[in-house]
């Protein structure tokens, strides 16, 4: 019952009795704890011939026969642990143990007075920790006078003290909360933190705590042993079946250490519905704490929605508005969870990739994180980025579909057996990889300590110190997913079909074409799938040969030797698998520009133009990637002119710059720009052309207008005035329309005339940056019929 596992409390005398809290279910389990007793299982396990009292463990109770108590007894709380039969080394339950239509975890009184006849070996009579009356009363100061609330808080202590005890038989992956609301509920900080919200809104306090209750009701996840086990059971064949999980070991081991002194937060990226099952079953199988998942509305529906509530996952509501109450219950369940050192998971993208790579972070929970830590209830938590790439992919299709103006399907039970149906098919690897864990605390007050509120610093700055606090954490979130996301095959296959425009490669050319790529990434020695496959013939044919299947690719058999392309209307499910490895190239692509723009600028003038242009460049692209600051961004773009030219450094000594680079960047054997810039840049032209085609005093509506640039990008993608299929898509131009905004590009102010001006101008330079990625895509070799 306290927070160590040492069998008696250290700073104890011998107690003058013991008071045995005995959580039963029935007679069998109250046979079986009063024969340990009697035989003496207090004295073996705690040293002491004191006399022993049986109390129930129960309010009432307690309540009436220790609470009011003057002695000092050592109170002990003991139970019936239950195990299923062991398989394998494991006791795990399984499907075939209902046909006892029992719990094997919580047999009904027939089958346990047979297990106590046939199976000894499945209970164990346990004792949680244990602890003096005197110091129970010392940990709940605010139950004085109040023996109800202190009964209450007796049960829940030994309960916790039970459940750790069960863990040590059992493992942690059976880490489950119990009487959560209850213990929120009698919490005096939140109830006068309801009393406030009652006064301030003038309204009944019971009327504030009902909404409260029924909140926190609604919120809580009843975890059940018995549903997690049986759940992972039915899931693991889903991903199973179709995906070849290669977790990360060494990153498990670290993590593992680090759960024992810290609350982790798992905060992965979001490609698929299947995400979850995945991570879930790696942390289960390495003897994790369950996470608490926080989830979307939209997965609610029956069963799997109250399933899920049964395995962990906290569905949300989408939107809190101003309801203060529901805001103060999320809040507080969050801090409840970490104080109590529960892990937890959501997917801070808000939602699925519809790109492949991550979207701009939500800041939503990681403010309730911070609150939390501000507020002393916790000490501090570790944020755990986690990336999950998949080789191949069952549900892009559907996820390319919207991306084109398709409607999104709602998810239900017809939604799910097409689901589960569709994942049938072998897709390969599935890469789960931990990023370094950070630091919550150390990381939100690196910055003025935004943690702790300063008197001399007005509400309002206050905010927004700690409201960019937490955005550079969800960048160094971000930052640490992008960090460890593997380069799939199917990723630089796609990376180098999708720049070749169209044409059809035989597998000796995309070889070709592939190979110095793989020399780039073997140089920077980056996260990397089974890439080697692709420099054997047999393996890049059964790579391809997967993407056809998969409808990515198209293959034409009928001349002298199979040709490759992308499919036609495949090329948004092709971008998709490349970018989940495009920002490893953004550099290199940036740089290509940045040099193409230094060449046309005079010789002297080179070295400040292309410096110029790669800031302009990183600034339009500051809604799609990931980038650092300045200063870290300025030696990350020098060591990548390193690569292509050791020289570098002497010859912007001599004045010579633009032209000597760019020969060698078309001597490295590739260019990127074209490959991994084009469809941004595209889609931010369709954005830019319509927004200097519109009346600027017209206010413009986000839908609407999207709709807009659908329709007109895929006219100018038919008159070639674009060159990336891939760029007309909800996403990207979403993605630009941000970018127009943060420009100041979306509203007239007093100056409409100088809005069209700003607005035409940009239109301008974006059909600038397109004419240097055509110039890009000629140097190199894959485009060029005399170099293949």
């Amino acid at each position: 019952m306290l927070d160590h596992d040492s069998r008696l409390p250290e700073a104890a005398s011998t107690p003058g009795s013991v008071v045995a809290l005995v959580d039963a279910a029935g007679r069998v389990e109250r046979e079986l704890i009063g024969n340990w007793l009697a035989e003496g299982g207090i004295a073996q396990e705690f040293g002491t011939a004191a006399p022993v009292i049986q109390i129930d463990l129960d309010p009432d109770a307690l309540t009436t026969r220790l609470v009011e108590r003057h002695d000092d007894p050592l109170v002990v709380p003991v139970r019936v642990l239950w195990l299923p039969p062991e398989r394998d080394g494991v006791r795990r339950t399984s499907f075939g143990d209902l046909v006892t239509l029992s719990n094997p975890r919580k047999p009904n009184r027939f089958m346990q007075r047979r297990l106590v006849t046939k199976a000894p070996d499945r209970h164990l009579v346990l004792t949680g920790a244990p602890a003096r009356l005197s110091e129970l009363r010392a940990n709940n100061p605010g139950s004085v006078g109040a023996p109800e609330s202190f009964a209450r808080a007796i049960v829940r202590a030994g309960t916790v003290a039970l459940e750790r005890a069960e863990r040590a038989v059992i493992g942690d992956r059976y880490k489950v909360p119990r009487l959560v609301a209850e213990e929120i509920l009698d919490s005096p900080e939140f109830l006068r933190r309801l009393d406030a919200i009652a006064e301030q809104a003038d309204t009944n306090p019971r009327e504030v705590y009902r909404r409260a209750e029924k909140a926190l009701r609604e919120l809580v996840a009843a975890q059940s042993r018995l549903v997690s086990d049986l759940f992972t059971q039915a899931m693991r064949p889903v991903h199973a079946s179709t995906w070849k999980v290669d977790d990360d070991p060494i990153g498990l081991d670290r993590l593992r250490a680090l759960n024992r002194r810290y609350p982790l937060v798992f905060l992965p990226s979001h490609r698929s519905y299947v995400d979850a099952f995945v991570l879930g079953d790696i942390l289960a199988r390495n003897d994790f704490p369950p996470n608490h998942v926080v989830g979307g509305a939209n997965l609610k529906f029956w069963p799997i929605g109250p399933i899920a509530r049964r395995t962990g996952t906290v569905f949300i509501r989408r939107s809190f508005g101003d309801d203060e109450v529901y805001k103060a219950v999320v809040e507080e369940y969050f801090a409840y969870l970490l104080a109590k050192r529960f892990n937890l998971e959501w997917y801070f993208e808000g939602g699925r990739t519809r790109t492949g790579k991550l979207r701009p972070p939500r800041y939503g929970l990681l403010n309730y994180l911070a609150a939390a830590l501000r507020s002393s209830r916790i000490d501090d938590v570790m944020l755990v980025p986690v990336s999950i790439t998949y080789e191949r992919l069952n549900e892009i299709g559907a996820i390319a579909d919207e991306q084109t103006g398709g409607m999104k399907q709602a998810e239900g039970l017809a939604w799910l057996a097409r689901y589960v149906r569709n994942q049938q098919h072998s897709a390969g690897h599935v890469y789960v990889r931990f990023g370094n864990p950070l630091s919550a605390r150390d990381r939100l007050s690196a910055h003025g300590d935004p943690l702790k509120t300063h008197a001399l610093t007005a509400e309002p700055e206050l905010e927004e110190l700690e409201h960019r606090a937490v955005q550079r954490l969800a960048f160094e979130v971000a930052v640490g997913i992008n960090d460890v996301t593997p380069i799939t095959v199917n990723a630089l296959t796609t990376l180098v079909l999708l720049g070749v425009h169209e044409r059809a490669l035989t597998r000796a050319e995309l070889g070709n074409a592939i190979a110095p790529v793989l020399d780039y990434i073997e140089d920077r020695n980056l996260p990397r799938g089974e890439l080697e496959t692709l420099r054997d013939d047999h393996g890049l044919a059964v790579v391809l040969e997967q993407l056809a299947v998969a409808k990515v690719v198209t293959v034409y058999r009928g001349g002298l030797e199979p040709v490759y392309a992308i499919g036609a209307g495949a090329h948004l499910e092709a971008a998709f698998y490349r970018n989940s490895a495009v920002h490893w190239f953004a550099n290199r692509a940036i740089l290509e520009l940045a040099v193409l723009t230094a060449v046309e600028a005079p010789e002297g003038d080179q070295l400040r133009v292309g410096w110029e242009a790669a800031y302009r460049l990183r600034d339009l692209l500051k809604f799609e990637f990931f980038f650092p600051e300045r200063t870290e961004f300025t030696s990350q773009l020098t060591a990548e002119m390193l690569r292509v030219d050791p020289e570098w450094h002497r010859r912007t000594a001599a004045g010579t710059v633009g032209s000597e680079i760019l020969a060698r960047l078309a001597e490295s054997g590739f260019m990127m720009a074209h490959r991994v810039l084009r469809s941004f840049f595209d889609a931010q032209l369709v954005v830019a052309e319509r927004l200097a085609a519109r009346d600027p005093a017209v206010t413009i509506d986000k839908k609407t207008f999207i709709d807009e640039c659908l329709q007109v990008g895929k006219q100018m993608l038919l008159q070639q005035r674009l060159h990336s299929p891939e760029s007309v898509s909800s996403e990207l131009f979403g993605s630009a329309l941000k970018l127009a905004d943060n420009h100041g590009l979306l509203e007239a102010g007093d100056d409409p005339q100088d809005l069209v001006t700003r607005r035409t101008h940009f239109a301008a330079e974006l059909r600038a940056i397109g004419g240097r990625i055509s110039r890009a895509a000629t140097l190199d070799p894959s485009n060029r019929l005399d170099a293949l």
